[in-house]
């Protein structure tokens, strides 16, 4: 092998390099060749690094992921609050749809004064008439009715859902009891109806229509409230205590009922010295007769004899002045006792005060007493009616009938 041989090659070689241009202005000027891959380098470390270092740390995850934890958070959320209203509602439904007996009995629950709404709940739920305090008084704050529960006696039933028994508390009546007051009657036993009924004490009542404050603030003319008791029937609660103002209470009520009533019969307020001579007048002819249609007659009969001067002989006025303790019979000495301010047969004119209840047709006969000419009237002894004179001696006559038709009935008798 010869030497030049050796060395052309070489030469070549220096040529080709010579004629190539150089890697860099060829990329900066014409880039990567026609259908050559361009190979760059990944990211590395800032500038200064060391070229070919290994161990750097991994990129951090995409935000597309984070966005997708998110939203599986929310509705998870979503999830859990819509599940909750719904067993809310379910259990709030459940409540008000049932009632603590399907069979029922009725209750009678008192709301005193100043009980609170968790307390009256509380109550409820002891006595059975709801199911659940605490969704009971969520009802009533719901509804708005939370502080309208009024005070009472009410009477419930077990069988009511629970927005019946608010609906009770909040906006019904009370439980009401009856009480009649017949026509007739005297104060004193109007006191002790009261009492025996439940609504008062006696004592208490009878201090109240004694107050000279009470008497004055309803105009009565009178030492008591006597002829101002209304006889009618009422309808009252049973207080939460029978205290002074519970007494004060159905006092109210019977004369606020009274002036209603007597509003209606007389076109104007009468004066003080009317309004005495008709209610005492009234009471008198309340008790004389039960006759609804002699009442405007016997009015007649004492309206004449106080026109003419002549004493009234009233027994039922006598009778008033002996007392709540007399129970009869009446005695020639009870007649001629003048220490009675009451007796009739001794003291002229009416007597101090009104003597009993009078109902409104006794007071409408007062007002307008039937014109005639008796004088004098008296049991027939055969009815409940009277027999009516124009003197004196028709009406002995009269007393002498009478007097035999008690002997007819006594002799019947077995």
């Amino acid at each position: 092998m010869s030497t030049e041989a050796e060395q052309q090659p070489g030469q070549d070689a220096k040529n080709a390099m010579d004629a190539q241009p150089s890697h860099d202005a060829t990329e900066d000027e014409q880039g990567p060749p026609e259908g050559s891959v361009a190979v760059t380098d990944p990211p590395g470390p800032a500038a200064g690094g060391a070229a070919g270092t290994t161990g750097a740390p991994s990129p951090a995850a995409p935000p597309r992921k984070k966005r997708h934890v998110l939203l599986w958070m929310l509705l998870a959320v979503f999830l859990a609050c819509a599940a909750a209203a719904l067993y809310a509602w379910q259990d709030a439904r459940h409540f008000l749809e049932s009632a603590p007996s399907s069979s029922g009995k009725p209750l009678v629950i008192d709301i005193r004064q100043g009980m609170t709404l968790q307390q009256i709940a509380a109550m409820l739920q002891k006595e059975g008439v709801v199911t659940d305090a605490l969704r009971f008084s969520l009802l009533a704050r719901w509804k708005d009715k939370g502080r309208s529960l009024q005070k009472g006696r009410f009477l419930v039933r077990t069988d009511w859902q629970p927005g019946k028994v608010l609906d009770m508390l909040a906006t019904g009546k009370a439980m009401l009891y009856r009480l009649t007051l017949r026509e007739g009657m005297a104060w004193w036993e109007v006191a002790d109806l009261l009492e025996k009924e439940g609504f008062c004490k006696a004592s208490d009542f009878t201090t109240v229509i004694h107050d000279p404050e009470f008497l004055r603030h309803w105009g009565i003319p009178f030492g008591s409230a006597e002829g101002f008791l209304f006889p009618d029937t009422y309808l009252l609660p049973h207080p939460e205590e029978a205290d002074m103002e519970a007494a004060r209470t159905v006092a109210n009520r019977l004369v606020d009922t009274f002036w209603q009533k007597a509003d209606k019969l007389w076109q104007a307020r009468p004066s003080t010295a009317e309004l005495r001579h008709l209610v005492i007048l009234s009471s008198i002819v309340e008790k004389e007769t039960g006759v609804p249609a002699e009442r405007a007659r016997v009015a007649g009969v004492y309206a004449n004899r106080l026109r003419q001067g002549m004493l009234l002989q009233a027994d039922p006025t006598v009778i008033y002045g002996l007392g709540s303790h007399f129970s009869g019979p009446l005695l020639r000495r009870h007649l001629d006792d003048p220490g009675n301010r009451y007796n009739t047969y001794q003291n002229p004119g009416l007597p101090p005060g009104p003597i009993c209840s009078f109902g409104a047709s006794a007071l409408k006969a007062a007002i307008s007493p039937e014109s005639h000419d008796f004088l004098y009237f008296v049991a027939t002894g055969t009815d409940r009616g009277h027999a009516f004179s124009k003197n004196l001696a028709e009406h002995n006559a009269a007393v002498l009938r009478y007097r035999q038709a008690m002997r007819n009935k006594k002799a019947a008798v077995p």
